[in-house]
């Protein structure tokens, strides 16, 4: 089992966002992707709400990073962790806008893209953006459809419902062979959708006994990524017992990857929290990356 980072600054979610984040910016954000970059963690996210409505920004939080423009400044800072997009509105681009803009973000950070993508599920963000809310999910499905017979190629070319294209260059595309597609979602038609279309379920919203009762119901490919949270914002300094057993019931429940949250009263907290938590799961077995597999990226 992999373990990567939802790091603080990017979302302000009420109920993970530490007071200290309101003050820090991409100085703090530089150092903590650094630090977790170094210790060998699998990847760090960044989400994507475009303008969230007053009301819902209450719940919901209403600071997002654009995930493009950060997952691209901290490629140039970092060497070989993985930057994934959790979640990208699949509604809110079209299949080859994807690929050009993310495709390029592959090239420049050497073949570390994950493509996190959901459906979404906020009507007066789709309403405000123009986009098509009522027929989203079979709008998604063509779109996941014409990413992979994009996001690696030149000369694209697909003939789907809703997307139809072929006689173009896309240039550059990304490097990966297949660039990993993570499919978010809270729901059983996500996991059928992921298990079809995806190479990972990264669900939200749900627990982990909620995750397994849908996992129980779907026949998994092979290689297929269960990308589940880490719970509540883990304290490895100060709970060291509580985070080893909430890692512990997730291998056991057949995660793959872990998406953590930590508990911080600092940027310089949140890198010391990230030490702690390499050395914890050094002793549980869990799988951090090499400077050997860094250097054999495409």
């Amino acid at each position: 089992m992999h373990i990567g980072i939802a790091p603080p600054i990017v979302i302000a979610h009420p109920a993970v966002r530490a007071d200290w984040e309101l003050g820090a910016g991409i100085a703090e954000l530089t150092a903590i992707a650094r630090t977790a970059d170094r210790l060998g963690y699998h990847h760090l996210t960044c989400s994507e709400h475009v303008a969230v409505p007053t009301d819902v920004a209450v719940e919901r939080g209403g600071t997002y990073w654009d995930p493009l423009a950060t997952l691209g400044f901290l490629a140039a800072q970092t060497t070989g962790i993985r930057l994934a997009t959790q979640v990208l509105v699949l509604g809110y681009h079209h299949p080859l806008a994807i690929a050009k803009r993310y495709g390029t973000l592959d090239v420049v950070s050497g073949g570390r893209l994950v493509l996190g993508l959901g459906v979404g599920s906020l009507r007066e963000e789709f309403d405000l953006l123009g986009a098509h809310f009522d027929d989203r999910g079979a709008r998604a499905d063509d779109a996941l459809a014409a990413l992979r017979a994009s996001l690696s190629q030149p000369r694209p070319e697909y003939h789907g419902t809703f997307y139809d294209f072929d006689g173009v260059v896309v240039e550059p595309h990304a490097v990966q062979p297949r660039v990993p597609l993570w499919i978010g979602g809270r729901t059983l038609r996500s996991l059928r959708r992921a298990a079809t279309l995806g190479d990972g379920w990264v669900p939200f919203g749900l627990s982990l006994d909620e995750s397994c009762v849908l996992l129980a119901k779907v026949d998994l490919p092979e290689g297929f990524e269960v990308v589940l949270s880490a719970g509540a914002p883990l304290d490895p300094i100060g709970s060291r017992d509580s985070v080893a057993r909430a890692l512990e019931r997730r291998r056991d429940a057949g995660t793959t990857v872990v998406s953590a949250t930590l508990a911080s009263t600092s940027a310089a907290h949140y890198c010391e929290q990230l030490e702690a938590l390499r050395l914890l799961g050094n002793e549980l077995g869990l799988s951090f990356r090499t400077a050997t597999e860094d250097r054999i990226r495409p």
